[in-house]
């Protein structure tokens, strides 16, 4: 076990509006109405992310050469994707706040989702993140999406918590897809649950909360306040005991969701018992 506090996100409607979704706006499609046809699928039997991926590809291939969804396309589009208040400056503000309690302790940040890995990945929050993990296509050689390579849904999501936990990230990992199955001895855990935070808003996020909680870290529910047909789906995670605490996704310093993972980290540094605190 080290003094490590891993503090992992969502992405969509937790750190900025739904990417894929303006993505498609941006190449000329009704998001609302994509979103529609995906959920369609369901009385089908299809999962809602291989659905999405599903319709992204079918969506492409329709498309006149030079139109297609494009990897070029998708990292351009994640080199402007947007944050809500805050999101640029709150990962050194959470770390400068560790270092504040005990300079040994350090946090690191890792990034779970369930949207398109090629733009997260070219966002101007990138480098923050220790590891990124999210859906992945498979391109041709002209760079067109050709196929889903990577898949995270709901519970997907919690075998990256395992990963984090174990300390299986990292380059030399991303061939191994095994190694998470690997058990190991409570001490030899990189990052123990209990010193982890999650941060996510919708359902795919579930079996994070639920996880995390239930082996002592600390889960947060957040909500776009400019979206009030979220704000009902949001307080069930209260009421179901999801989450630790709900908040407004606003990150900006003196917010109250900043001020929860400040006082977070105080909780889980007071229990780590790092040397020298």
């Amino acid at each position: 076990v080290q003094n490590i506090i891993a503090l992992a996100f969502d992405f969509d409607d937790t750190l900025g509006p739904d990417s894929t979704g303006g993505f498609l706006e941006n190449i000329g499609l009704e998001a609302d109405r994509f979103w529609s046809e995906c959920a369609g699928l369901h009385g089908d039997g299809w999962d809602s992310v291989p659905a999405y991926l599903y319709k992204m590809l079918k969506e492409s291939k329709t498309r006149e050469p030079g139109r297609r969804i494009t990897r070029e396309a998708l990292q351009a589009w994640g080199r402007q994707v947007g944050f809500f208040k805050g999101v640029g400056g709150v990962f050194k503000l959470l770390e400068a706040h560790a270092h504040e309690i005990n300079p040994a302790i350090e946090v690191e940040f890792y990034l779970i989702s369930s949207g398109v890995g090629e733009i997260l990945r070219s966002t101007r929050i990138a480098s923050h993140f220790k590891e990124i993990w999210a859906c992945d296509f498979e391109y041709d050689q002209a760079g067109e999406i050709e196929f889903p390579k990577r898949i995270i849904s709901f519970t997907d999501k919690t075998r990256y918590l395992f990963q984090i936990c174990k300390g299986i990230v990292g380059a030399e990992f991303r061939n191994r897809p095994f190694e998470v199955n690997r058990s190991f001895a409570p001490e030899d855990l990189r990052v123990p649950f209990a010193q982890m935070i999650f941060v996510g808003d919708g359902y795919t996020d579930i079996p994070c909360f639920s996880l995390v909680r239930k082996q002592g870290g600390v889960a947060f529910g957040v909500y776009d306040p400019a979206r009030k047909d979220k704000w009902h789906r949001a307080w069930k995670y209260v009421e179901d005991q999801r989450v630790t605490n709900l908040a407004p996704a606003d990150y900006r310093k003196g917010a109250a969701l900043t001020q929860n993972l400040m006082m977070a980290i105080s909780r889980i540094a007071a229990n780590m018992r790092p040397a020298g605190l």
